[in-house]
């Protein structure tokens, strides 16, 4: 045989066993082109956190810069291992415990799911990957309502009992199948994408937490003014483009519910930003870029619950009725003088509130005729709406009383709050060693 047609053998051979269609260990065929965008999703969604960092450094003073980035890329490791020890078996698995959380022997240290595939048609790893991405971003989020002030250690201490006793059991009630806010009403509590179990409870928790802590040295008196709305905007671009990942991932599928999901997303995003420079025109005379930047991130918070659910009209709605509602919360903070020192609260909770009670006035019609057939034809948008608020005010109780105790606990332990002289220094010097800018002095 010649090599011209041993090289279309082979190519055709390689080209036949390509195509065949994978297995699990239990003959469950795996969907590749599903995998394919879970994979991408999963990478999006990682790369939110140093879009975070990014977006918290800059808004900080040059010397907590690094200090502040590394709030969120610690995270990335602390969450990361806590995830695949007990993360995925107390928020995937069955209840335990009167249903607090979950629990599956098979998934303390991913051990179970070596061959595993999901009824979606994914690797269970691949699940797995995308929903500790989530464990990740969360704790993360919770460190712009205090950053400047909070020693590392504690900092530490404090997101990994966080993840364990709030976000892991708020994770299993909202998504896991036997979850009582899954199951709650007709068409369960609706949480596409982390309206509750990310933005509700990182904020709310960050707010108690900043209380708690008590304002930076000399705020409100003395400027605390950014150091670069530059690596902010940036954080905010890699934010957007990753939140398609996080929403439009969620929908565990590649077909008409991703583009829904991912369609919803761009618009409420845009009419965010949109509405924040439009509002700030009027009341401020000027349209700034961090106001810009806030707009993005309060239209894709108050739109994650929502991705999937609704249609472009109502994301649109939700993008610019969440810039309105989180613009006030704002303004509110500065009146009331309470440090949420990168308005943690202000965008994320208030915008996680607006978007989870507001989303069930734009469910599309696909979704109601789904519930009102499980509800057999009693369900209205009046009942959905008591469910959210029921949802809500869970979240934020739940996530209110645990963190305060939790920053108590740490608190008494190990230590929360920075040193007056570590403040002063900032916390770049004191607790890394390290300079953000080189040999610029820090201010």
């Amino acid at each position: 045989m010649s090599v011209k047609k041993r090289f279309f053998l082979i190519a055709g051979l390689l080209a036949v066993f390509s195509a065949l269609p994978a297995f699990g260990s239990d003959g469950t065929p795996i969907d590749t082109g599903i995998t394919a965008w879970m994979l991408t999703s999963t990478t999006l969604v990682l790369l939110m956190v140093p879009g975070l960092a990014m977006f918290y450094g800059g808004l900080v003073r040059s010397k907590n810069v690094l200090g502040t980035m590394m709030h969120s890329f610690v995270a990335m490791g602390i969450m990361a291992v806590l995830w695949v020890l007990i993360g995925y078996a107390m928020s995937f698995g069955s209840n335990v415990m009167g249903g607090w959380f979950g629990w599956n022997k098979d998934y303390f240290l991913l051990r179970g799911i070596d061959e595993t595939i999901t009824s979606s048609g994914i690797p269970e790893y691949v699940f797995s990957m995308f929903q500790g991405k989530f464990a990740i971003i969360t704790p993360a989020l919770i460190a712009g309502a205090f950053a400047e002030r909070i020693s590392f250690k504690g900092y530490i201490a404090f997101i990994a009992l966080w993840g364990i006793l709030v976000y892991n059991p708020l994770c299993h009630w909202v998504w896991a199948k036997d979850g009582f806010l899954f199951n709650m009403g007709a068409m369960g509590a609706i949480d596409f994408a982390g309206g509750t179990v990310v933005h509700i409870a990182s904020g709310v928790s960050g707010l108690v937490a900043a209380l708690y802590l008590g304002s930076r040295r000399g705020h409100p008196k003395t400027a605390a003014a950014p150091n670069n709305l530059v690596m902010t905007m940036i954080g905010a671009g890699l934010l957007w483009v990753g939140w398609f990942g996080f929403n439009a991932g969620s929908s565990v599928s590649s077909g008409l519910l991703t583009a829904q999901a991912l369609t919803a997303t761009q618009v409420a995003a845009a009419a965010g930003a949109m509405g924040w420079i439009l509002i700030e025109s009027i009341h401020q005379g000027k349209a700034t870029a961090l106001g810009f930047a806030s707009g993005i991130l309060a239209g894709l918070v108050a739109v994650t619950p929502a991705a999937g659910v609704v249609q472009p009209w109502g994301a649109l709605l939700l993008g610019f009725g969440a810039a309105l509602v989180c613009y006030m919360a704002i303004a509110a903070k500065n009146k009331l003088g309470f440090d949420d020192s990168l308005d943690a609260f202000g965008i994320h909770g208030i915008g996680g509130i607006t978007g989870s009670l507001l989303l069930v006035f734009f469910i599309r019609k696909s979704w109601m005729q789904a519930a009102a057939e499980a509800a057999g034809g009693s369900w209205s948008v009046w009942q959905q709406l008591g469910v959210q608020l029921a949802a809500v005010g869970i979240a934020i109780a739940y996530a209110a009383v645990l963190t305060l105790i939790l920053v108590w606990i740490v608190n008494k332990v190990i230590g929360l709050r920075a040193s007056t002289e570590a403040e002063m220094q900032g916390l770049d010097h004191t607790y890394h060693g390290e300079q953000g800018y080189g040999m610029l002095n820090p201010r």
